[in-house]
């Protein structure tokens, strides 16, 4: 992918473009140009069910402005061409931990009395906030982002109540910058530390049950202590107990991770029990109990992560097939009835997004577990199990902004909404469809993808002589000259023009078939980035991608000079 725009742009088109004026900043936080930018020509699902043909999304500030198909373009905007692409809401994860830093493991030595550990061996820190642990340079930001994801709600790591959640923007460059919503929920999970009480999932449960009442308990001396203090002694504060309030007044939900079928039962039971508002977070058994969870009023984000295909053994389908009169063995049945169970709950796994959605329970997806790489195939996986490509969208947009409380920012492309956006050059959920262009937060990311080169390697092509190129990106397009000379059978070359203050030297000069390529460096300020062009030749016009290393890479075009 190509990295962030707003500052490695400004200097990726410096090193292709520029001299030493901008060279000089790369170690600064530059502004983008602009911050307006109109996609053009697209079809906009503006959620599911609404679609724009042809139509124009204009974002500015972070904001979408306009959309619609008679847009007016701001005179300052970037134009991307989104000719026949697809435009669709940010994608909002429920439940990860996507840029939340993992806390360095320690030793943690068995306490003289395990069975009453303090609260932090224990694992009860639920005033934690995990603000404190967000990593903006977390690499699976990125690879979120790359697949469509602009927003996340994540959780600290730990046991039993690790602490406090926060709904984030997967486009911004610090952490407080990613923070959308503070103190989005309580989490907590039926995990035990170890060594210490309580060690069992029971023992869990006991002692949340007891912490919750404790601090009700506390709670309630508070407000009769504030409402006369007179006669009354003054009630100690715990940073622990007092985290609970929000959710005791139901002002804040719990989220549980609750994978399997028996751990979510459980965090239902205590739902019931002490009444508090429930979110269940990667949830991947929740099929056999879809009417329970319906009825608990529970929220629920399901796993993105999905069982692999079961393969079949071609070696025994080769086998020798057995006679009919020949009984098959104990142990043979007790097998086939195995492999059967198995098979039956993987493709129940699959078709849960599908049963959740009949049953008409909403939900939105958990990312927690899942590999970014096989989302889009397990999405696709999903609706080939029955999952309709309109639950399956508004499962990663506006069902999911609709239980975190942020539909009026996110969800839809509407006007006023925050600029999330996913542009992908075939429907999302299209097996050859790739994401192109990510905005989140009104931040522009460019997706590298390699177009398929049309190459020959028996072509006969010439390319000596003088070239006209042309390199395009979000800024605007930029030409130079290019000259290529024939020795021998070798090539060599020179770049010069545009804003280039002097002529360079082409490297590498490669020409076969019709496939060319070659490098060249760029010196600023004491400091060098190679460039990378590979291009296909046909006649008298090439075209390919310039590739400047992290900065990213280009789209470039040349046309031959008449002699």
């Amino acid at each position: 992918m190509q990295n962030l725009f707003l500052v490695k742009k400004s200097i990726a088109l410096a090193l292709l473009f520029s001299s030493t004026y901008l060279f000089a900043q790369e170690d600064k936080e530059l502004n983008p140009v602009t911050r307006t930018y109109a996609i053009t020509n697209a079809n906009i699902i503006q959620s599911p069910g609404r679609k724009i043909e042809k139509g124009t999304v204009v974002v500015k500030d972070g904001l979408i402005q306009a959309v619609g198909v008679s847009v007016s373009i701001p005179p300052e905007a970037i134009v991307i061409k989104a000719d026949s692409m697809f435009v669709y809401a940010g994608f909002i994860d429920g439940f990860s931990r996507v840029g939340v830093s993992k806390p360095k493991e320690e030793q943690k030595e068995r306490p003289k009395d395990p069975g009453k550990p303090t609260n932090e061996r224990a694992g009860i820190t639920p005033q934690n906030d995990v603000r404190n642990f967000l990593n903006p340079n977390d690499k699976a930001i990125e690879e979120l982002r790359n697949i469509g994801f602009t927003v996340a709600q994540v959780v600290p790591y730990g046991n039993l109540l690790p602490g406090q959640a926060a709904i984030v923007s997967l486009g911004a460059k610090t952490a407080d910058g990613m923070v959308l919503v503070s103190n989005s929920a309580m989490y907590s999970e039926l995990s035990t530390a170890e060594n210490v009480y309580p060690a069992t999932i029971l023992g869990v449960m006991a002692k949340w049950r007891d912490l919750y009442r404790q601090a009700t308990a506390a709670k309630s001396n508070q407000s009769l202590y504030a409402s006369n203090r007179v006669g009354l002694e003054r009630p100690l504060s715990d940073r622990s107990l007092e985290a609970f309030y929000p959710v005791i007044d139901q002002r804040m939900p719990m989220i549980f991770k609750a994978e399997k079928m028996l751990e979510t039962q459980r965090v239902m039971i205590l739902k019931n029990d002490l009444k508090f508002s429930l979110m269940m977070g990667d949830l991947k058994e929740g099929w056999p109990i879809i009417n329970k969870i319906k009825s608990s009023g529970a929220k629920v984000f399901l796993s993105l992560d999905l069982p692999e295909e079961v393969k079949k053994d071609d070696k025994k389908e080769k086998e020798e097939p057995k006679k009919e009169d020949q009984p098959k063995s104990e142990g043979e049945l007790e097998k086939e009835a195995l492999e059967k169970r198995k098979a039956d709950a993987i493709a129940n796994f699959i078709g849960q997004a599908a049963s959740f959605s009949k049953a008409g329970v909403p939900f939105g997806f958990s990312v927690m577990s899942a590999k970014p790489k096989d989302i889009p195939t397990n999405l696709r996986r999903m609706i080939a199990a029955g999952l309709s490509e309109d639950a399956a969208l508004a499962s990663l947009t506006t069902t999911p902004a609709q239980l975190l409380g942020l539909s009026d920012r996110m969800g839809s492309i509407d006007n006023g909404k925050m600029a999330n956006l996913v542009i992908t050059d075939k429907s999302y959920f299209n097996e050859k469809a790739k994401v192109r262009y990510v905005f989140a937060d009104g931040n522009l990311y460019k997706m590298e993808v390699k177009e398929t080169k049309k190459t020959d390697p028996n072509a006969k092509v010439e390319i000596q002589g003088s070239w006209s190129t042309t390199t395009d990106s979000p800024q605007g397009k930029s030409t130079n000259k290019v000259a290529f000379k024939k020795e021998g059978s070798n090539y060599s070359g020179t770049i010069s023009g545009g804003r280039l203050p002097n002529e360079v030297s082409l490297k590498s000069v490669t020409l076969e078939g019709n496939s060319l390529t070659y490098t060249y460096t760029l010196n600023f300020g004491g400091r060098s980035v190679d460039v990378e062009v590979s291009a296909t030749v046909e006649g008298d016009a090439f075209k390919g991608n310039a590739n400047v290393g992290q900065f990213g890479s280009f789209t470039i075009e040349g046309k031959k000079d008449p002699k």
